[in-house]
């Protein structure tokens, strides 16, 4: 159990853009907004999923829509008001909330609604980075309902999704509506158990973020690399590091889709590497060879500073350094690579594995 005061909301976001993979939301946003929250209401406390009590009831809350409109178009109360809406409609109270994805301003936004309703967080989440799609959560791949949601905007308008055929068939409506709604939005789902928090989360997730993004502050004080302070609290690799030279970014049914393409500097000088995206980095080819796919994590960073470049603020002449990590062991199941590996978002190529 530990506390997020807001001394401890700049390493969370930090680390949590860096674990993004590029989507999210905006982290310094999101920061900005549970600040705000935590200043008024007071700090939320963080429980592990074996600290839950048995008779829990866990509300899953996040964002939804394109990073490129949010930095444009802020959140406001959404995600407090898809928890109230979706208390009300299945006639249950929320007894804790947890992280949709531990990726950018999303890695935060249970923090909101949890300071104003003066709930616990789960230190856990359903992704262990960012997807760009609804479905594209452990909780739903191993049996936990993804009916009925509520989605909400600023106005203070929700819609109640009751019952779907399929988890992917929510992610089509609440886009849906999330695109009337000005592509920018916030959600909730039906309480889940302890028992199913514990068995479909990927735990410690919030607590990764604290001490990624409290490892790279630490190394710009102290002048050291930030890079290898990454890689030491988080073990991966780096795959590329250059200036970027083109950019091709557009918002397009609720996401920001396109690609991005960086020459390599020093030890990579004379290579290139295209990185494809879907509000999050999903594909990374070097010289025109796949080296790295989804459900791994692709994570763009400054490559003086190691902070998070998100999708929406990547643009010409940046300097990067792209980092890459292996994706937590429930995506990498058959079951799991079925809903967020290379295939389902179109791409006739296999999963291969990061090589450490």
């Amino acid at each position: 159990m530990w506390k997020v005061t807001e001394d401890v909301l700049l390493p969370i976001a930090t680390g949590a853009g860096i674990l993004g993979t590029g989507g999210g939301g905006n982290p310094y946003i999101g920061q900005l907004r549970a600040r705000q929250a935590i200043r008024k209401h007071g700090p939320v406390t963080v429980l592990s999923p074996e600290e839950l009590p048995d008779d829990a009831r866990v509300v899953c809350v996040g964002g939804i829509g394109a990073p490129t409109v949010g930095i444009e178009k802020v959140r406001d109360l959404q995600s407090y008001y898809a928890l109230r809406a979706i208390e009300d409609y299945t006639g249950e109270k929320a007894t804790a909330l947890i992280s949709n994805e531990i990726g950018g301003s999303n890695s935060v936004e249970p923090l909101i609604p949890a300071a104003m309703a003066g709930l616990p967080v789960v230190d856990a989440d359903g992704m262990g980075r960012a997807f760009p799609e609804f479905q594209m959560k452990t909780f739903f791949v191993y049996g936990v309902p993804c009916c009925p949601m509520a989605v909400a905007d600023e106005k203070g308008n929700s819609v109640i999704i009751r019952e779907t055929i399929t988890p992917y068939w929510a992610e089509r409506l609440a886009r849906a509506t999330t695109v009337q709604m000005g592509c920018v939005a916030c959600y909730a789902v039906a309480p889940m158990t302890a028992e199913q928090v514990r068995r479909t989360a990927i735990p410690n997730t919030l607590s990764l973020a604290r001490d990624l993004g409290a490892a790279v502050q630490l190394a710009q004080a102290n002048g050291d690399d930030p890079l290898e302070a990454i890689l030491a609290t988080c073990p991966g690799r780096i795959l590329f590091s250059g200036k970027v030279v083109d950019l091709d970014r557009r918002t397009t049914a609720g996401f920001a889709r396109g690609s991005v393409t960086i020459d390599g500097l020093d030890s990579f000088g004379g290579k290139r590497m295209v990185i494809d995206f879907q509000n999050e980095n999903l594909i990374a080819r070097l010289d025109g060879t796949i080296v790295c796919t989804v459900p791994d994590l692709i994570c763009a960073v400054a490559t003086d500073l190691g902070e998070p470049v998100t999708t929406e603020l990547m643009r010409y002449g940046l300097r990067v350094t792209i980092l890459a990590f292996p994706a937590p062991a429930l995506w990498t199941t058959p079951e799991g690579l079925a809903t967020a590996g290379p295939g389902a978002f179109g791409y006739e190529t296999d999963y291969i594995p990061l090589e450490l």
